[in-house]
């Protein structure tokens, strides 16, 4: 079966709420769906986020394509292989982790339309699942501490068992009032901070010191994604598990974090390593060295959603609390099946590919 076809629709889609974090204030986030149309007409789809901009991400989606065109829709790994090696590497243009990004979105629709195809789940043609309900965490919202406490009364409520907060702002007390005012709305539920590189080691180990008692399951990212050592050494001075997120961007990145014993665990998603594939290969390094995988997620729609999902049913050392995002935007792009999770868990049905359907209204409402 050849690759007929590939298109690109740029979509922005706006927040339902201003996100707060440490790089700033986001009300929108853009992504590029990937249409991948094989000879008999079966259409797989994936996406890819757009950093720095997404009509230059686009373009080079739009080249990245051809490759593909005419080829076998089987040979998923070496045409990815191959675009690496001859847009990328043969250019001097050694940038896995801008190179990841555009692999990722390709990948999903070569699976998508081989699981089609095959009449079978992507995580059928790849192994098989380990587990059929995913567990994810409740994803706070909101600037101050009267706002999350809100939006954490909600989950609580609602069940959920694992909350995450985002943590690093410039002033270290709001961060403490923050956390203080979510911790007494739920219970003894767990929860998860992410400072997103928003300390040196110094702020770190002091932060770290000041959170222990409010039984913080653990802390993503607290230093910068340039130094292993600097989160080394915040792992090694504290008490509360450090896991690392923008530090592991390719297979390469996890192998030495590993190595290093530089983290308790590592998020990581297919945007950064490359596609579904890659996200077992690192799974598999981790668990050589004894750690556990927590799917981390970005600015993207259900289609990175279900493709996550797949990869998280094959994966064997997979943490109970991983990341979604596409609940943050205003509309869902995916009609169904419904890919919310309940209590803080979410199962699928066995559809063929990444299991879902596009909502074509509400793509072309927000089509660039």
């Amino acid at each position: 079966m050849k690759i007929k076809d590939i298109r690109i629709r740029p979509l922005t889609l706006p927040l339902r709420q201003p996100y707060h974090w440490t790089q700033g204030i986001r009300t929108s986030f853009s992504v590029n769906v990937i249409e991948l149309e094989a000879a008999d007409g079966t259409i797989g789809v994936g996406e890819c986020t757009v950093a720095p901009n997404q009509e230059a991400s686009a373009r080079i989606l739009r080249t990245l394509a051809q490759t593909l065109i005419g080829e076998s829709l089987y040979d998923a790994a070496p045409l990815r292989d191959r675009i690496l090696r001859e847009h990328y590497m043969a250019v001097g243009a050694n940038t896995m982790r801008a190179a990841n990004q555009m692999l990722a979105g390709l990948d999903f629709a070569v699976w998508d339309a081989q699981g089609k195809v095959a009449g079978r789940p992507v995580s059928d043609l790849l192994g098989g699942a380990y587990r059929r309900k995913v567990g994810y965490f409740f994803f706070l919202q909101g600037d101050t501490p009267e706002d999350l406490a809100r939006h954490a009364a909600k989950g609580a409520a609602a069940g959920e068992r694992v909350f995450y907060l985002k943590v690093g702002r410039p002033d270290q007390e709001a961060d403490i009032d923050i956390v203080r005012a979510v911790r007494a709305e739920i219970g003894e539920a767990r929860l998860r901070l992410d400072a997103n590189e928003g300390w040196d080691p110094y702020r770190a180990i002091r932060m770290c010191r000041k959170l222990e008692p409010f039984d913080i399951d653990f802390i993503e990212q607290p230093t910068s994604s340039w130094s292993l050592e600097a989160m080394a050494h915040v792992r090694q001075s504290v008490g509360i598990p450090i896991v690392a997120d923008q530090a592991a961007f390719t297979l390469y990145d996890v192998y030495e974090i590993c190595r290093r014993r530089a983290a308790d665990m590592i998020c990581i998603g297919p945007r950064e390593v490359g596609g579904i594939q890659n996200m077992l290969k690192a799974a598999t390094v981790a668990e050589a060295a004894g750690l556990s995988i927590c799917i981390h997620s970005s600015f993207t729609t259900g289609i990175t959603t279900a493709a996550e999902h797949q990869i998280a049913r094959m994966i064997p050392n997979l943490d109970d609390g991983n990341q979604i995002m596409w609940q943050l935007a205003r509309d869902n792009i995916v009609a169904h099946p419904s890919i919310a999770p309940q209590h803080g868990w979410l199962e699928m049905p066995d559809a063929p590919g990444l299991g879902i359907t596009l909502d074509e209204t509400i793509i072309a409402a927000h089509a660039n």
